[in-house]
């Protein structure tokens, strides 16, 4: 079963690549995937049935108990089998929906596919909190299902419709799973069946647990945004909201009801908000002209039925519920599959459109007549034998006492007149002959006969609902043991429920007649009066009620954007800090007492550093001049650098030094487009209140790191530290075994922080184009030293005229080309030219990139690791940029920074991930010994890989600061109005 889940999601992926050269017939592979599934859960049917329940599991979460595990009950099989089958039924099917496209076809089938595995997931999953992420999965998949014509407003919005209520109800359930794992202590499905635990707060949990069931089988009050869905394809309606989705909130009340449904608020929200929801549903289906939302407000309207029946908790309505479960998945997904064929034949689903289809698609029509019988209750189909068990379970429910099951019979009775009232309105719409509001009889509409394949698995699907009925007594064996787990619940009746297509004359056919008779009373009432062409039922209803609270949101989301976001940076930080001051203020003098211990000093050199620190700090607030500011911080930093290495932290004292200098590099890059003097065009407002602020900040930490210094009472954790870095790291760097192995889940969280943070600053700069074309611009520049070896023999030379970007270079005349120690320096002015600085970054550029890699080897056991390394060859990019400009930046570096940084990510992600694969934890790393000639003794530790990673993303994100704050700072200074594409300034030799 585990195996079969991880084949739907690399399924899913494969299937993008076969779409190109399959076309629509890669719905075929599609299909394997489900039908796969399908003959496992057949094959396993003996044991299913034996009670040797078939249990996989992974450990994945192991102090949290979370299991990835499968659990195939009677329950679960049931699920599995509709899942499996109608999936791969319908994956068949769109290959002649289908048939002719190729857009969005790989896309469609992909997340089809992964939408079943998910499904699957969730019938199956033995895990409380594997099933909420299974859930939540389909819901994401189900949004990009629905919004498939993502062109369309329309579907857009139904899309996230749907995302929005079913995943609220997914958290909501979240929220009820935790509680109920707390109170039973484990997060086994099974197991918290088997302690059921009970209590107020168990109470509170399974509300939860149903509001979460609820929105996802689309019943009252979160019925709406099913309708809306029907802007998806016809294959989605009959998988997703017939036979798959909505069927997940029902397999969850399924699965809770045998055990809980005597619990206080369980029965009155069931039977409620069913029977109103089975009303209601019924009640708008007669009212709609399109085929396919007749069908919409039809499936609500089952959808009540089924919940009410299912959800009740005794064993005769639990063996009904099954069996309409099953019914439901059958004769809906015929009869949306039917209204594709239509849809897809014709381009219209009104009913006021059709006319004389019946005659001329007799097979069709026989299809929809089955189906429609089924969902009405007529014998001898699946349908009428999953009702008639329904009715006999409430029957002996009313009798034994029960008040909701009084109201539920009732409710039950009524409702399944409307649905054999817009069963027929159904039949009539699509196959009848119409007449005109004359009484003439209008023409028919001309019907192109579909592929054979197109009809084939409504077909097979109708055939199923009609062979269910027939071999009812079978079906009743099968899934009588999911019944059985409700047989301690009250009412019982004096006999045990089966599940036949002739019970003989009793009450429950007298109900099913009566049903028959009052469905054909309504729906010729409804046409004689015309009131199934009144449009809705009420003027304001859930779905209004939707967008009106969507649109409060909005409003609202303006209103305090507009009130806290002044776009006033000194009011933000300025925020900030009184909440800190605020906060921790409070938080010291509400403490019952303080202990200080302080010392002089540690170093001597902190008495010669300490006042140099305090005085740049001082200067710089004075200062007036913005760079002037900039490296009066630096000097701060530098004196921390000093610190650093005086008290034996060499690798923070060189992390700090290189930090400080690439910072003072982006300042000074960021300066160039500001005014060099502060409070140039406004000046500095209320300076006394800043400085009372920032006095306070600076006291409130002084005193809080004194304080906190010296609360400690044990010893400190990292003691132990080094003895672990060489035994757990195989390292004497602690340091950066820290960061590589004993924090690597903290160091890849800062990978991802600073992958974000150079995204963003070159999102702000990369105003309109984000593409990195600068390597193309330098190709046609001339290379660097000796002249060529037809130079040196004297051979006479043509005139050089290459594009670059669409400029012609050409030589001036024949006068030879120029030698020049950095490319880019051909490209500056002669004002903005060092040559001494381009001689030596052309000499020490290569040593301090071998430098950096040096530092990335050597950091494991002595001072350096892949942070330092990436900021030493960050270093030696900044040097190329500062003496060759933005051309010669990218001849250093021919490469796209994101290149670098989703490279870097991936490594440091795979080392961290690969070991499991292997059965261990994540980090765990591998020590490679190896004695060879002449070298002797070498240890290579996997965590270094973890730390090529951390060098190329630091790398990564040098080079994307140089681009964005540097080399587009340029272009966009020169009045360039295309990134890399405009000419470049005039010089001697370019025209």
């Amino acid at each position: 079963m585990l195996l079969l889940l991880l084949s739907f999601a690399t399924g899913s992926l494969l299937l993008t690549l076969l779409t190109k050269p399959l076309g629509a017939r890669v719905f075929y592979v599609a299909a394997l995937f489900p039908l796969a599934a399908l003959v496992h859960a057949v094959w396993m049917s003996g044991r299913v049935l034996e009670g040797d329940i078939p249990f996989e599991a992974y450990e994945w979460i192991r102090p949290l108990g979370i299991e990835i595990s499968m659990r195939m009950d009677t329950l679960g099989w049931v699920m599995a089998l509709i899942v499996s089958g109608v999936g791969a039924l319908v994956m068949m099917y769109c290959r002649w929906y289908f048939r002719g496209k190729t857009e969005g076809v790989g896309r469609f089938s992909s997340v089809l596919l992964a939408f079943a595995g998910a499904m699957y997931g969730v019938v199956l999953t033995d895990d409380i909190v594997m099933l909420v992420m299974f859930w939540e999965i389909t819901s994401i998949l189900s949004y990009l299902l629905i919004g498939h014509y993502h062109l369309r407003a329309g579907s857009r919005r139904a899309a996230l419709q749907a995302l929005l209520v079913t995943t609220l109800g997914g958290l909501v359930m979240l929220i009820g799973v935790v509680i109920l794992a707390v109170e039973a202590d484990t997060t086994s499905l099974s197991g918290i069946l088997e302690h059921a635990p009970s209590g107020p707060l168990v109470n509170v949990a399974l509300v939860l647990l149903l509001v979460g069931a609820l929105s996802k089988s689309a019943i009252f009050p979160f019925h709406f945004w099913l309708p809306g869905a029907m802007a998806a394809p016809t294959p989605v309606s009959a998988y997703l909201h017939a036979a798959a989705m909505v069927k997940a909130g029902i397999y969850l009340l399924a699965r809770f009801a045998p055990v809980f449904a005597e619990s206080d608020p369980w029965r009155p929200v069931i039977v409620i908000l069913g029977v109103f929801t089975m009303l209601l549903g019924g009640v708008q289906a007669l009212r709609e002209s399109d085929l396919k939302r007749i069908l919409a407000f039809g499936t609500v309207s089952q959808l009540g039925f089924i919940s009410v029946v299912i959800g009740y908790g005794t064993r005769d309505a639990a063996l009904a519920g099954l069996a309409l479960v099953l019914a439901h998945a059958l004769f809906k997904s015929t009869l949306f599959l039917v209204v594709g064929v239509i849809d897809r034949q014709l381009s219209t689903r009104d009913i006021d459109e059709l006319s004389g289809l019946g005659r001329q698609a007799p097979v069709m029509a026989v299809i929809s007549f089955v189906a429609i019988a089924s969902m009405a209750g007529l014998p001898p189909t699946l349908g009428f034998v999953a009702k008639e068990g329904a009715l006999t379970a409430f029957l002996d429910a009313s009798g034994a006492g029960d008040g909701w099951g009084v109201l539920a019979l009732v409710g039950i009775v009524v409702g399944s007149m409307l649905t054999v009232a817009y069963g027929g309105r159904f039949l009539w719409g699509a196959f009848w002959t119409k007449r005109a509001a004359d009484g003439s009889v209008r023409g028919r509409t001309e019907w192109p006969d579909p592929p054979i394949g197109f009809l084939g698995v409504p077909l097979v699907l109708s055939a199923l609902g009609l062979a269910g009925g027939l071999v009812a007594p079978l079906l009743d064996t099968v899934i009588a043991p999911y019944a059985d787990t409700a047989a301690g619940i009250a009412p019982v009746a004096a006999h045990e429920g089966h599940l036949a297509l002739w019970h003989g004359l009793n009450f429950a056919l007298l109900l099913s007649a009566v049903t028959l008779a009052g469905g054909a009373a309504i729906l010729w009432i409804a046409r004689a009066t015309g009131w199934d062409a009144s449009g809705r039922v009420v003027r304001f209803g859930a779905a209004d009620m939707y967008y009106a609270v969507t649109r409060g949101v909005d409003r609202l989301s303006v209103a305090v954007t507009s009130l806290t976001q002044r776009g006033s940076l000194p009011i933000y930080v300025a925020t900030i800090f009184v909440v800190l001051v605020a906060s921790e203020g409070v938080a010291l003098l509400a403490s019952p007492g303080w202990r200080v211990e302080l010392d002089a000093w540690q170093h001597p050199a902190q008495l010669a550093a300490a006042p140099v620190m305090i005085a740049a700090g001082v200067i710089a607030v004075r200062a007036r001049k913005r760079y002037t500011g900039v490296v009066l911080a630096a000097v701060t930093g530098l004196g921390m650098v000093t610190l650093f290495a005086v008290v034996g932290a060499p690798d923070l004292a060189l992390t700090q030094v290189l930090v400080e200098t690439v910072t003072l590099v982006a300042f000074a890059l960021v300066l160039r487009r500001l005014p060099s003097r502060m409070g140039a065009h406004n000046g500095t407002a209320a300076p006394v209140l800043r400085a009372v602020l920032a006095a306070a900040v600076g006291i409130t930490m002084a005193v809080l790191v004194v304080i906190a210094s010296s609360a400690r009472i044990h010893s400190s954790v990292s003691e132990g530290w080094e003895e672990l870095a060489y035994e757990i790291g195989h390292g004497k760097n602690v340091v950066n075994v820290a960061l590589v192995d004993l924090r690597g889940w903290d160091t890849m969280g800062e990978l991802s922080v600073l992958i974000l943070a150079a995204t963003g600053v070159a999102s702000l700069v990369f105003v309109t184009d984000r593409k990195d074309t600068l390597q193309r611009l330098t190709r046609g520049l001339s290379g660097v030293g000796r002249p060529s070896r037809s130079q040196r023999l004297g051979a006479p030379r043509r005139p050089l005229v290459e594009t670059t970007g669409g400029i012609e270079v050409q030589n001036a005349g024949n006068r030879e080309q120029p030698r020049a120690w950095l490319v880019g320096g051909q490209k500056l002015s002669a004002e903005s030219r060092s040559i001494i600085l381009e001689v030596i970054v052309r000499i020490l550029f290569h040593t301090i990139i071998v430098v950096s890699i040096y530092l990335l080897f050597a950091g494991h056991n002595l001072p350096g690791g892949g942070f330092a390394g990436g900021l030493v060859a960050g270093m030696a990019l900044v040097m190329r940029y500062v003496a060759g400009g933005r051309y010669e930046l990218g001849v250093a570096a021919p490469t796209d920074a994101g290149w670098l940084l989703g490279t870097g990510m991936l490594l440091a992600v795979g080392t961290t991930l690969l070991p499991l694969v292997f059965g261990f934890d994540p980090l765990t790393r591998a020590v490679l010994e190896a004695d060879l000639p002449l070298v002797g003794h070498i240890e290579f530790v996997t965590s270094t890989i973890f730390d090529v990673g951390v060098y190329l993303v630091v790398i990564g994100l040098v080079l994307d600061v140089l681009r964005s704050l540097g080399a587009e700072v340029d272009r966009q200074s020169k009045g360039d109005e295309t990134p890399w594409r405009a000419s470049a300034p005039r010089e001697e030799g370019i025209r």
